[in-house]
């Protein structure tokens, strides 16, 4: 049955609530800490604009394609039973043109006022999370996330590449933090959705393998993930202050997915969640800090 009228949101509202904005708000930010860290002084500003743009517009159409691909999964799921998708308050017509007019718009800012390895590395970004990871990893395989994280770590390369126009090892690294990031991430909010994941038939770890394996895995993959936020100080991309910043963040991480292993609740997964995206954030920002701290002292 549809949503009452009065009920409904305004159809911007409703379009706008198809492109995950809280999401959408962590990916840009991390490509604009790549576009930072790209420069030993501030980018051009037009281009920093016309980058950020271009990629959030894309990430939106992205995430649209994937709302109207999972508009099934979604009606089972809590968090995401009252999109527009279900509800039939947007046909799936609709959702394909905007999806393919925002990323369209997005791909083109690329190309015209950034350069052209920026729009074809963004272009793959969107065809790995909304072909390889919404359409083909995730029914498939309890390692969704695992594989399909690459699409997830994207953003602070692509910005890199916006400002450079090349890709050096120092974006790899960036790359890598949120590549080990995303599973720990994913498997402290499969946990306490279990019996939604399993009831929509998406073969997540704790589906699949149980909740005591996908803890340990959780564990075992913040450990990853604390070694390798620990590369750029290694390879002098970073200085002290990162060093520091990530050790206690690692720190925190660790101690949530120790309790998670140990003793587990749901409430103790929302928690670890929770945290997991104000531990991105701030280690992004740690870089971004640390990279300027010689410019504003000097």
């Amino acid at each position: 049955m549809l949503a009452t009228t009065s009920h409904v949101p305004g159809i911007g509202v409703q379009f706008w609530r198809l492109t995950k904005p809280r999401v959408v708000s962590l990916i840009v930010f991390t490509a604009v800490i790549g576009m930072l860290l790209a420069s030993p002084t501030l980018p051009d500003p037009r281009l920093l604009f016309a980058a950020t743009l271009g990629i959030a517009l894309v990430a939106g159409a992205a995430a649209a394609f994937n709302c109207l691909v999972e508009q099934k999964i979604d009606s089972v799921m809590a968090r995401t039973r009252g999109r527009p998708t279900v509800v039939g308050t947007i046909t799936p017509a609709q959702i394909m043109l905007f999806s393919g007019a925002v990323g369209g718009l997005g791909l083109a800012i690329l190309w015209h006022a950034v350069n052209p390895l920026t729009m074809w590395l963004t272009l793959a970004t969107f065809v790995g999370y909304a072909v390889i990871y919404t359409v083909v990893l995730k029914p498939a395989t309890p390692q969704n996330i695992v594989i399909g994280g690459a699409s997830g770590a994207m953003p602070p390369l692509l910005g890199w590449a916006a400002v450079t126009g090349d890709v050096t090892f120092q974006p790899l690294l960036l790359f890598l933090i949120v590549f080990a990031w995303t599973p720990p991430h994913f498997w402290a909010l499969a946990l306490y959705r279990r019996k939604e994941y399993e009831r929509a038939g998406v073969p997540m770890l704790p589906v699949t393998h149980g909740e005591a394996f996908t803890r340990l895995h959780l564990l075992l993959y913040t450990l990853l993930l604390a070694a390798v936020t620990l590369l750029p100080f290694a390879s002098k991309m970073a200085g002290v202050f990162y060093l520091g910043a990530a050790l206690v963040l690692d720190g925190v991480f660790l101690a949530y997915a120790v309790a998670i292993w140990r003793r587990y609740s749901d409430a103790l997964a929302k928690s670890t969640f929770a945290y997991s995206i104000f531990y991105l954030a701030l280690l992004f920002a740690a870089l971004m800090i640390d990279h300027y701290l010689p410019v504003a002292l000097g």
